[in-house]
This record gives C-alpha cells, sequence and structure tokens, in this order.
C-alpha cells in the first residue's frame, strides 16, 4: 500500500502535484478527513430532496447533517459552495454538484431496484458513508444489505437515525472496517454468503484508495461472487487532463478564500490517492468474465433533464455496471 510520500517519489516532487493528507493507517469519523466527504454527498441529496421538483428523495439527508457534531464540516462545506463574486471563474457550482449527486443517486438507487427484482437478495455498499438505501429503498422481502465502513461512520448513522425512530426497511448489517484491511474476512464473519449471487456498489470510493487497494477489492468482488452477480462503480475523471484542470481550480479558489481569512480546512482533493496506475475499470471486469456497460454521466444527466448549464473542462465520470457471466 502507498502513502502520499510514496507517490511523490514515483511521480516526481510533491510541489508538482495535488498533496495528499493520506496515510497508510489513516482513520476518521463522520466529520472528518474522508467522512466529511459523505456529509457534502448528504448534504447536495438533501438539497435537491428540498427543491420543488426533486429527482431522488433522500428523506433522512437533512437529519443526518444537521446534528451539533457535524456544525463545523457543514459550515465548512457550504462556505465552498457560496463563494464570493471575485471567484466566479473557479468556484464550485454548487447547482452543479447538486444536480450530479442526484443523478448519481438516481442511477444506483435503480441498479438496485433492478438488481432486486431479478431475485438478487444479497447487496454489499462499499464505504458505506451517509448512504440511507438501507433505510429508504422499497426492498422485497428477504433482502440483507451489508454496508462496510470505518466503525465510527457506521454507529453515527444507526445511532442517528435510531434517536428519530427510524430502523432500516429490510435487514441492514454493519461491517466496520476499512477497505483497505481485510474486509471479505469481516463480511463473512457478518453472515455473508460466498454463494449467492449479489449485487456490489462503489459509488464515490474509488480516489479514496490507493490503486493497489482498489485493485485487491475488485479481486475480492470476483472472489466472492457467483455468477449472476451484479457491481456498480462509479469511475472517476475518465480524461486526466480534465481531472488535472479541475484540481488547479479548485487550488484556486482554496487560495483566493485562503487570503480573506476563510476556512479552508476542508478539500477533498487533498484526500485523494493520485496513483496514476489504475487498471481501466471495465476492461478489468470484462477481463475476468463480467459483462460491462458504462454510461456516461453528462449522457445520463441529460437523459434525466439535468445536463450542465455550460460545457466547461470538469471531469465526466462514469457509471460501470458488470455482470458476472
Amino acid at each position: 500500500m502507498m502513502s502520499s510520500g510514496d507517490v511523490a517519489g514515483r511521480h516526481g516532487p510533491a510541489k508538482s502535484r495535488p498533496i495528499s493528507r493520506r496515510t497508510d493507517n489513516d482513520s476518521w469519523d463522520i466529520a472528518t478527513s474522508v467522512g466529511a466527504t459523505a456529509v457534502m454527498v448528504a448534504l447536495a441529496r438533501a438539497a435537491e430532496t428540498a427543491s420543488d421538483a426533486p429527482l431522488i428523495r433522500d428523506q433522512f439527508a437533512e437529519l443526518l447533517v444537521s446534528t451539533p457534531e457535524l456544525e463545523k464540516v457543514r459550515a465548512q462545506v457550504m462556505g465552498w459552495w457560496s463563494a464570493s463574486a471575485d471567484d466566479d471563474d473557479v468556484a464550485m457550482d454548487a447547482q452543479q454538484m447538486i444536480s450530479y449527486q442526484a443523478v448519481r443517486t438516481h442511477f444506483f438507487d435503480a441498479y438496485f431496484t433492478d438488481a432486486a427484482a431479478a431475485g438478487i437478495r444479497q447487496h454489499v455498499i462499499l464505504a458505506a458513508g451517509l448512504d440511507s438505501r438501507a433505510y429508504r429503498l422499497a426492498w422485497p422481502e428477504g433482502c440483507v444489505v451489508y454496508e462496510i465502513d470505518l466503525p465510527k461512520v457506521l454507529e453515527y448513522k444507526a445511532e442517528t437515525l435510531a434517536r428519530h425512530g427510524i430502523a432500516p426497511a429490510t435487514t441492514r448489517r454493519a461491517v466496520p472496517v476499512d477497505l483497505r484491511h481485510d474486509w471479505p474476512k469481516a463480511l463473512r464473519d457478518a453472515g455473508f454468503d460466498a454463494g449467492s449471487p449479489t449485487a456490489w456498489l462503489a459509488e464515490g470510493l474509488l480516489p479514496f484508495l490507493p490503486a493497489a487497494a482498489q485493485e485487491a477489492m475488485f479481486v475480492a468482488i470476483d472472489d466472492l461472487s457467483p455468477a449472476g452477480s451484479r457491481v456498480a462503480v462509479e469511475v472517476f475523471g475518465v480524461d486526466p487532463e480534465q481531472r488535472k484542470e479541475a484540481e488547479k481550480r479548485w487550488a484556486r479558489l482554496r487560495e483566493a478564500r485562503e487570503k480573506r481569512g476563510e476556512d479552508v480546512e476542508f478539500d477533498p482533493f487533498e484526500l485523494w490517492y493520485h496513483d496514476e496506475d489504475r487498471p481501466d475499470c471495465a476492461e478489468w471486469f470484462s477481463r475476468h468474465g463480467w459483462a460491462t456497460r458504462t454510461v456516461d454521466s453528462r449522457e445520463e444527466s441529460a437523459r434525466l433533464g439535468r445536463a450542465p448549464a455550460t460545457d466547461d473542462r470538469r471531469p465526466v465520470n462514469s457509471f460501470l455496471m458488470a455482470t458476472k457471466r
């Protein structure tokens, strides 16, 4: 497993590349580091749900991000979204972020719904964060949803919803483990049956894993999946140049806000592993006997009436779905 220092050593001086705060055995709760990115995504889902014509409905998102312990990180995220007029050329477009999260959520909601309708009763959400699908989707009888994430993240979600009297809509089994560690064993220990077809989801995850951990995760999914299993993956920034441009834009905005004395502690790009030797996801699963289909996120956004207002050079993510032959 590689640290940020390893990346700098392989790809040139650290000053020429985005700097990662990550270390091999770093940890976090819901309000810090990678956990805070789950808050950002849930805020977007909450905003979409509260809009006049929501594409998705996540009635639990606002509850999950409105606790006292998340007050600081919530303010940090909203600060990025409400940039000064001087930052117009570099600021994150809040509505674009909200729309993208709505499209992404809609796509993967349908993925799970279709998998369950096809008879799959075992579902695994990798890096579940504040994902509330185990609570809000209409699961058929007999479905089990396994949620993998760090212990404090899973505890926060379950305890927060329980305080409001909210119970899962199906059997939910928390698997508190780091995806860089031996999560397949923890999953089996939680009752996972490697002989039953499974629907897997890796949403908003890949940049937060080292390349070696991503490869190991794909191998484990393949090993644990009999024929008929499915996997869905959000593939980030398919064009490296677009990804670099987005990182530069974010850095300029960070610099401008820092000069004004604003809080810039939350910076998701610093939490990414910038390994450049990751395998192509569709190619990897195809090579291992899975039938794959890739959907361009902008095409999906346009189909759902959420195309970006301008044709900028922000990264174009894609949604991969594969079925094991």
